[in-house]
C-alpha cells in the first residue's frame, strides 16, 4: 500500500511598494516586494517584470518560476547522479523561459528550457550522465507541476 506524504512551504511576501498613494493610479505605485521565509537569512527582493511597469534591479515572479524549475531538475540530477555512481564536479545551467501574453492582462508560460552543461570526472561516466537527465526530469516536483513543456538540452563534459 503506498502512502501519500504532504509537504507545506510557508513564504511571506510584502508589497514594499506604496509611495504614498497606495493604486490611486497604475503607474502611482512601486512593484516592488521583499520575500522571505522563517529561518531564512536573507530575503529576496522582487518586483514585477520592467514590461509591466517593475524595477528590472529585481527578481521577478516569471525569472523565479524558471529559476525554480532549473534548481529542482539540478538537484533531482545530482541526487540519481549520486546514486548511480556519476561523479559530478561541475554543474552550470543558463534556463531561459517563453511567456506569451494573449488579449487583455492574461499571460502564459508556453516553455521552459534547461541548458545545463554538467562536468563529469570520468569519460566512462558519460552515457549515464546524459540518460539521468530524463530520469531527473521525471523526478523534478516543480516541472511535474506546471503546465507547459519544460524541455532540457544538456551538454556533457569530462573534466575535474
Amino acid at each position: 500500500m503506498s502512502r501519500t506524504r504532504e509537504h507545506g512551504y510557508a513564504v511571506t511576501v510584502r508589497w514594499a511598494g506604496n509611495t504614498g498613494e497606495g493604486t490611486a493610479g497604475y503607474r502611482s505605485y512601486s512593484r516592488d516586494t521583499e520575500i522571505t521565509a522563517a529561518g531564512k537569512p536573507t530575503m529576496i527582493v522582487a518586483s514585477a517584470d520592467r514590461t509591466f511597469v517593475g524595477d528590472p534591479e529585481r527578481w521577478n515572479p516569471e525569472e523565479m518560476l524558471v529559476a525554480a524549475l532549473s534548481q529542482c531538475h539540478m538537484l533531482s540530477y545530482l541526487a540519481l547522479c549520486a546514486l548511480k555512481g556519476v561523479v559530478v564536479t561541475g554543474y552550470e545551467d543558463v534556463a531561459r523561459g517563453t511567456m506569451e501574453e494573449g488579449a487583455g492582462i492574461a499571460g502564459h508560460f508556453t516553455d521552459v528550457v534547461l541548458a545545463p552543461v554538467v562536468t563529469v570526472a570520468e569519460e566512462s561516466m558519460l552515457p549515464a550522465a546524459t540518460e539521468l537527465h530524463e530520469d531527473a526530469h521525471r523526478a523534478c516536483f516543480i516541472a511535474n507541476s506546471v503546465n507547459f513543456p519544460v524541455r532540457h538540452t544538456p551538454e556533457i563534459r569530462v573534466g575535474r
